[in-house]
């Protein structure tokens, strides 16, 4: 009997197992005599010894054998000492790097030098290393590549690759998209590299430079048809003229899994649709405008339900990407030599997966920022989600020191970020956001993990780029928070619908503080600045039309404005009207708008019009530019 037709779903199996193990084994480290625990992990490794052995994977199944009954064992104890722990752990990790071999189609890999270490590993009071996964914390560590010039005949690629959120074995699943590569070329450098690849460094991006023979389609179909790849971006290097227009592909294949409920709900209400048209095609032929009018409502509702489920496919828990914390504080925790907890709440919170896949490294950044520098010898680490109207709110708490804002004066002006009469203005939430400027830092010394600040410019960019926000609150000796307010999805939004300049255009309601008309003898002259008074904060006013290139309007008897947030800092922009809020469905930009600041994407109005939708945040962040201007017929 031909097995290999089951191949991929022992895999997927067996990753899901193995998920369950390493959360598992770090809930026994703190609660050691957890009997129902211990049974669960009996059972989990049970499950993969019985589905290696019956697919004839040797290796596989020894080795989850050997953690059965090391478990079994402990069953009757029932108190799993700290060693064990420990090989558990490198087990786990070894099992990993099995269903890797597997997966690639190579041979198991050897276990005898781990089956071997085990009298020891369980005896002695000193903890053996941990085999494969013990993160090495230093992803932001840029390496230097020697790059030769490809020969002729050769092709010099940029392959970006982006792993699903859930893949089981992140590090693994980039070690064999390297290996597929070196198949069809050379590999001439990756970041991160391949050595802390194959230490187990949590990764959920690859940037290879490679050179080969093989067209850019070969390369692309061969790394999109491997598991757990999300993404695969191919740019031809130096090529400049096709940049935009054709030389970036993606993977034209994705799965989800749906459950049948949901499957079942799509075709009734496919039947309920066809219904309506037929309802409403008899109305108008037969000229019954009440019935037309009631099938239209139907048809209202329909579409709303539907629209509904569409999104529930899209919904992942944010479980998916916390899933991985536990393991990850627990190493950080033992190499810094502190003692953190880590306590997540709200996992079960739902965000559009294409967001998830996009904040799980920012996430592991404020992870570890937080036992790094904000957790001083011992604390607790807390992540928390829960719901907000339209936004999901995500929040990263420590209680250890807080930030210090005198410190971080001081650096600013140090390195000339902020002038001292800016600072002087500056409330301290305003400061904080300087951590977010690259390269900034108040540690005094680097370590391997991270500096407050140390990526930080990653995790505020990726959160603007998903339309959501960062607030940072902190406060000496209590700790410090990081939220992150984002939307539920990214594909169908609530936009607030304003007239600039004789155009139609969207912005984000999650961008907007509010929407007012303001009197002109509200607006006041501070310097060569307007602006207005909202409770006890000065507002500056600016002209959105301004921004876009686009010339100013008539003069209006009142200002419709709409607030905005930018770094912090309300901001008033200045439009010719107010045309209230409209949920639309969000599309890409194409080359070469997708190159223009400010512009998140387009959409349809009822009417057929197309409108852009202008992100304020990047429209109006220090430094960026409009590359190009809109005009009639763009």
């Amino acid at each position: 009997m031909d097995m290999s037709k089951y191949r991929g779903m022992f895999l997927a199996e067996s990753a899901e197992h193995l998920k369950n193990m390493n959360r598992l084994v770090v809930t026994l480290e703190g609660e050691p005599g957890n009997r129902e625990v211990i049974d669960s992990l009996f059972r989990e490794a049970h499950s993969i010894k019985g589905m290696a052995a019956s697919m004839g994977y040797d290796r596989t199944a020894e080795l989850a054998h050997h953690l059965e009954d090391l478990m079994d064992g402990f069953r009757k104890t029932g108190l799993v000492p700290p060693p064990v722990v420990d090989r558990l752990l490198a087990g786990v990790d070894l099992l990993e790097g099995l269903l890797a071999d597997i997966e690639g189609e190579d041979p198991e890999r050897e276990i005898a030098p781990f089956l071997g270490a085990a009298p020891q590993a369980v005896s002695t009071s000193a903890a053996p290393p941990v085999v494969a996964l013990t993160p090495t914390l230093a992803p932001e560590k840029v390496v230097e590549i020697a790059v030769t010039e490809p020969a002729a005949g050769l092709r010099l690629l940029q392959i970006r690759i982006e792993l699903a959120v859930d893949a089981a074995a992140p590090a693994a699943r980039a070690l064999l998209a390297l290996r597929e590569l070196g198949r069809l070329g050379l590999v001439q450098g990756c970041q991160p590299e391949e050595a802390l690849l194959r230490q187990g460094l949590p990764v959920q991006k690859l940037e290879v430079r490679f050179e080969s023979a093989a067209a850019v389609e070969e390369v692309q179909k061969t790394l999109a048809a491997m598991a757990d790849i999300h993404r695969v971006t191919v740019d031809e290097v130096g090529d400049r003229a096709t940049e935009g227009a054709g030389s970036r592909r993606d993977d034209g294949g994705r799965t989800v899994r749906v459950r049948t409920e949901l499957l079942d709900r799509f075709i009734n209400l496919t039947g309920e649709l066809i219904t309506t048209r037929y309802m409403l095609q008899a109305a108008a032929r037969e000229e019954r405008w009440s019935d037309t009018r009631a099938g239209l409502d139907l048809l209202a509702r329909l579409i709303s339900d539907l629209h509904g489920h569409v999104l529930q496919v899209r919904m992942t828990p944010l479980e998916s990407i916390t899933g991985r914390l536990p393991r990850l504080v627990r190493d950080l925790a033992r190499k810094s030599g502190k003692e953190v907890r880590l306590r997540i709440e709200g996992e079960e919170l739902e965000l559009d997966r294409a967001i998830l896949e996009e904040l799980s490294d920012p996430l592991v950044h404020m992870v570890r920022n937080a036992i790094d520098h904000g957790i001083e010898r011992a604390g607790e680490v807390l992540v928390r989600a829960w719901r907000e109207k339209d936004l999901a709110v995500v929040e990263i708490a420590d209680n250890g020191r807080g930030m210090d804002p005198d410190r971080i004066r001081r650096k600013a002006l140090e390195k000339g970020l902020v002038s001292s009469a800016q600072l002087k203005l500056m409330r301290d939430r305003d400061l904080f956001q300087l951590v977010c400027l690259p390269g900034f830092s108040t540690a005094e010394t680097v370590t391997e993990t991270s500096g407050r600040g140390v990526g930080m410019d990653v995790v505020k960019s990726a959160v603007e780029s998903l339309g959501g926000t960062l607030e940072i609150l902190s406060e000496a000796g209590a700790g410090t928070r990081f939220q992150l307010k984002l939307p539920l999805s990214v594909a169908i939004i609530k936009v607030l619908l304003v007239r600039c300049a004789g155009r139609n255009m969207g912005l984000p309601i999650t961008r907007v503080v509010r929407a007012l008309e303001v009197a002109k003898e509200e607006v006041k002259s501070s310097g060569h600045q307007q602006v207005i008074a909202l409770g006890e904060e000065m507002v500056p006013l600016v002209e959105l039309g301004q921004f876009l290139g686009l010339p100013v309007g008539e003069p209006r008897i009142t200002l419709p404005t709409v607030v905005t947030e930018v770094h912090g800092r309300k901001v008033g922009l200045l439009v010719d009207s107010l045309a209230g809020q409209r949920e639309v469905f969000i599309k890409t930009l194409a080359f070469p708008l997708n190159r223009i600041s400010g512009l998140s994407g387009a959409t349809v109005l009822g009417d057929g019009s197309v409108i852009f939708i202008i992100d304020p945040q990047t429209l109006l962040s220090p430094g960026a530019e409009m590359s190009a201007k809109l005009k009639d017929g763009v």
